[in-house]
């Protein structure tokens, strides 16, 4: 079982997110380079990867089990205001270097929203940007988020995934799967061998190499993107844990983004331990703050 979480990437970089993974237990783990918000980035410390990949060998963590995350601040789907949409084109390719310096292998990425634009013209600019950005020789590979739908986001249907992939040039490109953001999409995540099976005809499920194990505020179809903590929202504990252990997917990892407890406390370490055992944690809440009060 592949397992892990969102983690820090803070003063010594990779160093320290393998650090936060391990005190999670976890054996996979997804960061940003720098704040998701902004452009400001510290240059590669060499050193600390050094050190980092170490760890990770003492502890039995796999670079193809390492995930960055794309800043949220990157729009490929709108190019009314050409400068930004550079921008955009552009910080991706930065982001990708920086990601192949730390000899990590996948970046996620948000397609992008339509803002005013029609949905085709939309994914057209998705397309035209990656070809801009993808380079075949790249040992990097953007995998396509699967969305929720909120406002005028792209990639809310499998089919607009599959528009993207399908027009890109290169093949160097993938799909990372959100149970959240399926579930507000409107698939039935209960139901998650028909998905799989359905997205296998329409897709490949070759081209999934991480998925985003979240549990949902809302209910079905509701296009909102509001994560929950496993078990606590409307997909479920038992339905997240088939996702977990589906043998399709075996050796896909898996990335906790639940939500902090009281915005403070991380929960990975007891989702992780609860998931291992397929026993839902009613209490985890109390035990989350006590461990870190």
């Amino acid at each position: 079982m592949i397992l892990g979480c969102h983690v820090n990437f803070t003063n010594k970089q990779l160093l320290d997110s393998v650090n936060y993974a391990l005190s999670y237990g976890a054996n996979a783990f997804m960061f940003y380079t720098g704040a998701p918000q902004n452009t400001i980035r510290k240059p590669i410390d060499k050193e600390y990867t050094k050190q980092a990949y170490e760890l990770m060998q003492t502890n039995n963590i796999s670079l193809d089990n390492v995930i960055c995350h794309a800043p949220y601040i990157i729009n490929l789907a709108n190019d009314t205001i050409e400068d930004k949409w550079n921008f955009s084109i552009n910080f991706l390719k930065q982001e990708i270097q920086r990601c192949a310096e730390l000899g990590v292998k996948y970046i996620v990425l948000h397609p992008g929203s339509a803002v005013g634009l029609e949905i085709n013209v939309a994914l057209d600019n998705i397309v035209q940007a990656l070809d801009l950005i993808i380079n075949d020789n790249d040992q990097v590979m953007i995998l396509l988020e699967t969305m929720a739908g909120k406002g005028t986001e792209c990639g809310r249907s499998l089919e607009e995934i599959k528009y993207i992939l399908d027009h890109v040039k290169s093949k160097n490109i993938g799909v990372c799967l959100d149970t959240c953001h399926l579930n507000d999409a409107g698939y039935d995540i209960s139901d998650f061998d028909t998905f799989l099976s359905n997205f296998d005809e329409l897709i490949g499920i070759e081209k999934i190499h991480c998925v985003h194990l979240n549990d949902s505020k809302n209910d079905l179809g509701t296009h909102k993107d509001r994560h929950e903590n496993i078990g606590y929202g409307t997909i479920g504990f038992d339905n997240l844990v088939k996702v977990l252990y589906h043998e399709k997917l075996k050796d896909v990892p898996k990335i906790l983004e639940t939500p902090f407890i009281e915005k403070d406390y991380p929960p990975y370490k007891f989702e992780i331990v609860s998931l291992k055992n397929k026993k839902f944690n009613s209490n985890l809440i109390n035990e989350v703050k006590d461990f870190y009060k």
